[in-house]
């Protein structure tokens, strides 16, 4: 078996003081993708940057206390490949890729466009671009999983106010229409639903802070694991972590029978 977990860490110092090392250890897990650093090299112990029985692998964003992303791994790599080549997105600390053989594990954090009109640009332009890279994974004949933070819900289903948030980054048509190119048209598998196809409260992996999204369960699925079809049908078991918060998101793990 195969485990591979996905976090959005909301900040990787945070989250080492809200318990998430501790969860880790228990979890029996092969690789896990992390995003949303907000740390740079200088700021990691020497407990995130390799934790016990671990080998860390990270892409930095050059803003300091901004984004950033990683992967642990219980055995080393054949290969790890930092950025995707395209310096304003690698400044920013969006991809890193860990091969084992056949098999890649990336971890990704697209964009929020939340913010406001520049930043949504800056998604849509980071989408366009990463869009032929996934079509070269798909074609590459290698077993890929694509884990992380997409800042994306991809249907109704995937968040609880799907009405009020029509208009809203994160759930636009075009946002939405991109991630349905990269399923039906390159082939890639949503891991989650495929074998949770009609789940709705219990697939949500972020809430926000306003309000008492999170008390109430008004969440979005965010987070994903998005894998070659090969992979994608030896997946067995997939799961959203709630006991604790570890930040604003939720780990989701997935087991695959290899």
């Amino acid at each position: 078996m195969l485990r591979i977990i996905s976090l959005n860490l909301n900040g990787i110092r945070s989250a080492s003081s809200k318990g998430f090392y501790d969860w880790l250890d228990k979890q029996d897990a092969d690789i896990v993708c992390l995003q949303e650093l907000k740390a740079q090299a200088p700021d990691m112990s020497r407990h995130m940057l390799q934790p016990d029985g671990w080998f860390g692998y990270f892409h930095y964003a050059e803003k300091k206390g901004y984004s950033g992303v990683g992967i642990y791994a219980r055995r080393q790599p054949d290969a790890i490949i930092e950025g995707l080549g395209m310096p304003d997105i690698d400044a920013e600390g969006r991809y890193i890729e860990a091969q084992f053989g056949n098999l890649s594990v990336v971890s990704l954090y697209l964009p929020s466009g939340s913010s406001g009109e520049e930043r949504q640009t800056v998604k849509f332009s980071v989408m366009e671009r990463f869009y032929p890279h996934l079509a070269a994974l798909e074609a590459s004949g290698r077993e890929v999983v694509v884990c992380g933070d997409w800042n994306i819900a991809h249907r109704e289903i995937d968040l609880k106010n799907w009405r009020g948030n029509r208009k809203n980054s994160g759930f636009l048509p075009e946002e939405r229409a991109w991630m349905t190119r990269i399923f039906d048209e390159q082939g890639w598998v949503d891991v989650y639903r495929r074998l949770h196809p009609d789940t709705t409260d219990e697939c949500y992996t972020w809430w926000s802070n306003r309000g008492q999204a999170w008390a109430k369960n008004v969440g979005w699925r965010i987070d994903y694991q998005i894998a070659t079809p090969g992979i994608a049908a030896k997946a067995t078991a997939t799961s959203v972590y709630k006991d604790e918060r570890f930040s604003d998101h939720a780990p989701l793990t997935v087991d695959y029978d290899l």
